[in-house]
């Protein structure tokens, strides 16, 4: 990986870190910090000296000039179990960490609801607008056979107050434990320049799943001590490169201990790494994505024509941070096995919902309190040099 020519200040010392073309090896996030100094957090255009914060929180206070809460019940296109809402019952700060909860919906509504009552959230006021209406995403009704998203969550956005591109990113945070739990720290794009997903890309910092014992069909473990890192791009469904652009790892402590995500990105590659350690760098070659994805699609099908190397990985995205549960889309294998007891529900059923909250006896002992929060201390991002 190669950075661009700036100054490293670091323990007294000056280095020129290096020059165009020549590989070094990748400052830590720590050291990152170090370089930028206590300055104040810049605008991208004003930036006059590399590295520089161009966006900071380290959730001293829930600041809600930054982040938006996603109202809605839409299951992210996935089917999911959770609807998102804006309450301090899913969503808090104490002690410098956001803590982003799920909770049961009868918690608040009660019980029966989720197979007899009416979800909702279309709101009446500027910031409590459902966001998403795709998918039956503003009011559901409840049957037994149709069941209400069971779980309640939260889904935080940077889409109104920042996004970049090209830079350094590092969010430390902590994944939850809980069966079917599926945290997610990513990006996508503020404008869908290049078309609907998956053509205007996606980047995923770290996903991870929350059983406590998981495991694929070769037996490796697939619960909350494995994460991964992963470009989603192709001209439109269901033609998806990410498995040439996917990385994983484990540790034991990725639900215990805090960890570093990070993405350094540039307009030749992104590199992914977790506690300073590479997972995989992305570079699709000088003939960008459409030729490296080798989908066997007309020419006049490619929506990245006029791009540059990285598109769709050349326009600003912005963060997003949530929690979901279960889904039927596939990211929960129904071949895989969770050792307690079996999956609820299976992928192809049109009850999945319902099925999911009638084993609520099985999983929800499995989020136990706080643990079953993804907890996040900090997330900082830099720009690194001049824009190319």
């Amino acid at each position: 990986f190669t950075y661009p020519v700036y100054t490293m200040r670091l323990l007294g010392v000056t280095l020129a870190l290096c020059l165009v073309g020549v590989a070094v090896s990748v400052p830590t996030a720590k050291q990152m910090r170090q370089l930028a100094g206590e300055k104040a957090v810049k605008q991208a255009e004003d930036c006059e000296a590399y590295p520089c914060v161009v966006f900071e929180d380290q959730f001293n206070s829930f600041d809600f000039s930054k982040w938006e809460h996603e109202i809605t019940a839409g299951g992210g296109g996935n089917w999911e179990f959770q609807y998102y809402t804006n309450n301090r019952s899913n969503s808090y700060v104490r002690d410098g960490h956001l803590f982003i909860k799920p909770t049961l919906t009868e918690d608040k509504y009660g019980a029966g609801f989720v197979t007899s009552g009416v979800l909702n959230i279309w709101g009446h006021q500027p910031h409590n607008l459902c966001t998403g209406q795709a998918w039956w995403g503003c009011e559901r009704a409840g049957t037994p056979d149709n069941a209400i998203n069971p779980v309640a969550s939260a889904r935080l956005r940077t889409s109104n107050s920042f996004f970049f591109n090209y830079g350094r990113i590092d969010v430390v945070a902590r994944m939850p434990k809980g069966d079917w739990l599926w945290p997610a720290i990513w990006m996508l794009p503020r404008y869908n320049e290049y078309g609907d997903w998956p053509a205007s890309g996606e980047i995923d910092i770290v996903e991870s799943r929350g059983n406590l014992d998981y495991k694929d069909e070769g037996g490796e473990d697939r619960g909350y001590t494995h994460a991964g890192q992963t470009l989603h791009w192709g001209p439109y469904l269901p033609y998806n490169g990410y498995y040439l652009t996917t990385g994983s790892k484990d540790d034991a402590t990725f639900g215990d201990a805090m960890h570093t995500y990070s993405v350094i990105w540039d307009d030749e590659q992104m590199q992914f790494l977790i506690d300073d350690e590479e997972v995989f760098t992305a570079d699709p070659g000088e003939s960008g994505f459409w030729d490296y994805g080798d989908f066997g699609l007309p020419e006049e099908t490619n929506p990245w024509v006029g791009g540059g190397k990285m598109a769709p990985f050349d326009k600003p995205f912005y963060i997003i941070l949530n929690v979901a549960a279960g889904g039927t889309n596939g990211y929960f294998p129904d071949s895989w096995t969770n050792a307690a007891y079996p999956k609820p529900w299976s992928n192809e059923s049109p009850t999945g919902p319902r099925d999911f909250w009638n084993a609520v006896d099985l999983w929800y002992p499995t989020w136990e309190g706080e643990s079953a929060a993804m907890e996040i201390d900090s997330v900082v991002v830099y720009k690194l040099q001049e824009d190319p």
